[in-house]
């Protein structure tokens, strides 16, 4: 990868569309998620560290650490920013950076057609796969098979790595797919077979990295160990579909009868994974170049 540690913190967003759909989704895991941008300001926030020299020698360290592609950061960093990427840029995307105004989506929903239930429900499983192996190469591990990362998952998930996958749950789940979205999923799973994710265009380039010669499979049961988290999720957070668009609707005026082109254009409009996965890769960084530096 051609940017920097450095580059992919001093240009996170402070506020814009993806910054203001996270902080609206803050209820779902309260205070777990602060958007801390800039690299010297992160190496503060993460070690507690203010001395100018102290930083500066972890800023050293991480940049070190981050360009050894053996340690996977540069990996786990590829993975989070591929699935936004393959979304696509939304033609009226400008909008987005409009921070502070109204954005109103009637105007333009005829832009946007919201995915078919097969296509969501294969993009909400790469993702997830993506994250699977994002967080293999993040801690160095051989990729886990779904029941380890699930463990994981539940016992070790906080801050951005978190909030990216409640992200996950409401915006690639609840939002276009309904309450039902779980079995929505499973059905399209069993019904469609490995059908549902040939044209999916992340599916090659994350098996490739998926062990073993089933994908599918291999993606299949993915979805099926991370179901119960999910499940737990929603049901802790009391989430539904409504809860969520009313959160948004607080800096985006649109109809309550638009949920699915509403999940549309917050697909196209935002990047979520690679903005809260460029802050997990800097977490886990900055913890060891601290140690090392």
């Amino acid at each position: 990868m051609s940017d920097s540690i450095i580059e992919l913190l001093d240009e996170l967003p402070s506020n814009n569309l993806t910054v203001k759909t996270l902080n609206a989704l803050d209820f779902v895991v309260p205070g777990e998620w602060e958007n801390v941008v800039g690299c010297d300001k992160t190496i503060e926030v993460i070690t507690g560290e203010s001395e100018a020299d102290r930083i500066l020698d972890i800023r050293n360290k991480a940049i070190e650490l981050y360009n050894d592609v053996d340690n996977g950061y540069q990996g786990a960093m590829w993975y989070y920013n591929l699935v936004d990427n393959l979304d696509g840029a939304l033609g009226t995307a400008a909008m987005a950076n409009k921070i502070g105004e109204k954005i109103g989506l009637l105007g333009f929903l005829n832009k946007i057609t919201p995915k078919a239930d097969t296509t969501q429900s294969a993009d909400l499983c790469l993702k997830i796969v993506a994250e699977l192996i994002a967080y293999s190469k993040l801690n160095g591990l051989p990729i886990l098979n779904p029941g380890e990362f699930v463990t994981n998952l539940t016992e070790e998930y906080s801050g951005p790595s978190l909030m990216r996958m409640a992200a996950l749950v409401s915006l690639d789940g609840l939002l276009p797919l309904g309450p039902d979205f779980l079995q929505k999923v499973q059905d399209t799973l069993e019904r469609e077979g490995e059908g549902a994710l040939a044209e999916n265009p992340a599916f090659r380039p994350i098996s490739d990295s998926i062990p073993g010669d089933d994908k599918f499979g291999f993606v299949a049961n993915t979805f099926g160990a991370v179901q119960g988290w999910m499940d737990n999720l929603i049901g802790s957070a009391g989430l539904t579909p409504e809860g969520i668009f009313d959160s948004i609707g607080g800096f985006i005026e649109f109809s309550d009868d638009s949920l699915d082109f509403v999940a549309a254009f917050l697909d196209k409009a935002t990047n979520y994974f690679q903005h809260t996965g460029t802050q997990s890769v800097a977490r886990k960084l900055i913890q060891q170049a601290a140690e090392e530096a």
